[in-house]
């Protein structure tokens, strides 16, 4: 039996009109996927993460976990958590943070589906198939909508974009640990096993 493959880019992005509703009928019926929408409405999807990309990202999202317990200020977040920006954009950091009196502000419905926010801390983590420009855009996006403090940790390339509001971008190049400054107090990221 001859059979065709068919190859289809990754992330497949896709011009359809959702509305929210059916957004989240489709991110919650389809959880082996990853759904995000531009603000222009465009649908991208994304495969699963890969293993090793996983492995690295369950690391940092840990290590938020264990500060913000400890610290008590806000909310931690993993991958799989969906936002709804300002500008109408439905976005899924690798790891983000709220600031616990933004969190508690939301109603429980809010809070149950895409939290209508940009998270104040966000972290993206660069996989293989991962273009460095679209996740530039994505970090620039993250902090023209309200985030204070945003990582983008290039694998890759081992080094960090650290992005600020009203700053330019500061790149490091195989730093050991980033520091939450006054976003988050007292977190600090060891990038040991993240590299």
């Amino acid at each position: 039996m001859d059979t065709e493959t068919l190859s289809l880019p990754s992330p497949l992005r896709l011009s359809i009109n959702l509305t929210d509703e059916q957004f989240w009928q489709l991110c919650s019926s389809n959880r082996d996927y990853r759904f995000e929408r531009t603000a222009e409405g465009e649908l991208i999807v994304m495969p699963p993460t890969g293993s090793d990309t996983g492995r690295r990202n369950i690391k940092i999202t840990t290590q938020l976990e264990i500060w913000n317990s400890q610290s008590k200020l806000g909310i931690a977040f993993d991958s799989s958590t969906g936002f709804k920006l300002p500008n109408g954009a439905e976005r899924s950091p690798d790891a983000s943070w709220v600031k616990k009196e933004r969190w508690e502000s939301l109603t429980a419905e809010q809070q149950e589906k895409f939290a209508p926010l940009c998270p104040d801390f966000v972290i993206e983590l660069r996989s293989p198939s991962d273009s460095l420009s679209q996740l530039q855009e994505k970090m620039r996006e993250y902090i023209n909508n309200g985030a204070r403090l945003g990582w983008l940790i290039d694998r890759k390339n081992q080094r960090v974009e650290i992005y600020c509001p009203n700053k330019d971008v500061e790149i490091f190049s195989s730093p050991q640990n980033l520091s939450g400054k006054d976003v988050l107090p007292g977190f600090v990221l060891n990038l040991d096993e993240i590299w």
